[in-house]
């Protein structure tokens, strides 16, 4: 704002005594000294009211200031950082807009199962991660813009987040967040392959025998499907794009979604790629890998996250009765339903309308980090906040959705890995 603001004020003050300059100079000299006193006066006492009513508009750009309900309806980015709870919001729906309006391209559906995941929770700070390997080297750190544990990978090399290896389905999603820092330069690799045999680490720049290459900078996203065929490599599937390029020291949250052939990249509220055979047929990957290529690509790492893919969401809350969603996401203790959960919530409320005589519970859970009472009270908020977004956005009839929320209390899998809370914090959806 200060960019703005600051020369807009310098140039209201330069109108104002040009003007003021203006009139003294164009005062005859035949008039009385009386008037000329006055002219000035006159002159300096709009100058002084310029500048108060510069500053006074400056000043309440930077004051804080309650947003009315007209406010709230024009900035439809704005609906949950005020400091309302969900309880609050559900008192008044007409009056609320809620933030995934803007985020329709987020069309991707996590699906019922958590594959992977890994936040760095169970590693000492300043120790390299115990479940990962590397030619090259790193530690984990705490950062003053994102809590959590993130992994430095501060050193040239590549970076193996498996000690094991897992076979992937031919759909699922895989998430990350990475915060390039201010010292950034050229790219950032993520590898997904199918290994040629069992082997912790493959530093070679296209491993296995198929596989994908995802390189991330500053300006673009570009990818690679290759097939290492005996003898001979394959010719690359490319894809290109410089649509909502990663920024530097912020937490750049990525979103991957492969669909057999398929390959589908999210950031920042759009789908910045879209390439319907960027991967060749029949890869089936076992593996992935980061890769910093020089002593200036050095970037954090949290948060991963890989998870089946568009579950049959009909079937599952219609025939069995119970849809499990780990599509649904908020940030660390608030109830507030981000952008990317918009496909997760369009499709249930597709299902609802299709089914207009069904009728639901949505249930929120979360994991046993803090204090049972506040995990109970964020669990329920975050269930009244899902149905405000099913009833404002969507139309479904206020009615037909209850809501109520177990915190700690439910766990479908120990709370003692990040793998495991990443399992419990879950929305469920229940048939009435």
């Amino acid at each position: 704002m200060r960019r703005i603001v600051l020369p807009i004020y310098f140039l209201g003050v330069a109108m104002i005594f040009s003007e003021g300059s203006y009139a003294q100079f164009n005062i005859k000299s035949k008039v009385k000294e009386k008037s000329v006193n006055r002219a000035e006066e006159r002159v300096d006492e709009g100058i002084d009211k310029g500048i108060d009513e510069i500053e006074d508009g400056v000043g309440k750009l930077f004051k804080k200031k309650a947003k009315t309900n007209e406010e709230q309806n024009t900035s439809e980015n704005d609906v949950g950082k005020s400091g309302e709870t969900a309880d609050q919001k559900m008192d008044s729906p007409q009056d609320v807009n809620p933030s995934l309006q803007s985020y329709s391209k987020y069309d991707f559906v996590p699906g019922d199962q958590v594959l992977y995941f890994e936040d760095f929770s169970q590693d000492a700070i300043g120790d390299f991660p115990a479940l990962w390997a590397t030619d090259g080297g790193g530690e984990v750190k705490t950062l003053n813009i994102a809590p959590g544990h993130w992994f430095h990978m501060n050193k040239e090399g590549s970076f193996y987040c498996y000690s094991k290896t897992i076979a992937f389905p031919q759909n699922f999603i895989m998430e990350f967040d990475f915060i390039p820092d201010e010292n950034f330069q050229g790219e950032i690799g993520l590898c997904m392959y199918e290994e040629k045999e069992s082997q912790e680490m493959n530093n070679e720049l296209y491993p296995g025998v198929k596989g994908l290459q995802i390189f991330m900078n500053e300006g673009s996203w570009n990818t690679k499907g290759y097939y290492n065929t005996e003898g001979t490599d394959s010719p690359w599937l490319e894809a290109h794009s410089t649509a909502n390029p990663p920024e530097i020291n912020k937490v750049n949250h990525v979103i991957i979604w492969v669909q057999n052939r398929r390959l589908r990249i999210y950031h920042k509220g759009a789908k910045v790629l879209d390439s319907p055979t960027n991967i060749y047929s029949g890869a089936k990957f076992s593996r992935i890998r980061f890769d910093s290529y020089n002593s200036q690509c050095n970037p954090y790492i949290s948060n991963l996250k890989i998870t089946t893919a568009a579950p049959d969401t009909r079937s599952k809350l219609i025939t069995e009765g119970k849809l499990v969603s780990y599509g649904i996401y908020f940030d660390v203790n608030k109830d507030v339903v981000k952008p990317e959960s918009y496909g997760t919530i369009s499709d249930i409320a597709i299902v609802l309308k299709e089914n207009p005589t069904v009728n639901i519970k949505i249930i929120g859970h979360t994991d046993s980090d803090g204090n049972d009472a506040a995990n109970l009270d964020l669990s329920k908020r975050r269930a009244a906040s899902v149905k405000n977004v099913l009833c404002l956005e969507f139309g479904i009839e206020n009615g037909r959705i209850q809501t109520d929320g177990k915190g700690e209390t439910e766990p479908v899998a120990p709370n003692n890995t990040g793998e495991g809370k990443a399992k419990n914090r879950r929305v469920e959806f229940i048939k009435l």
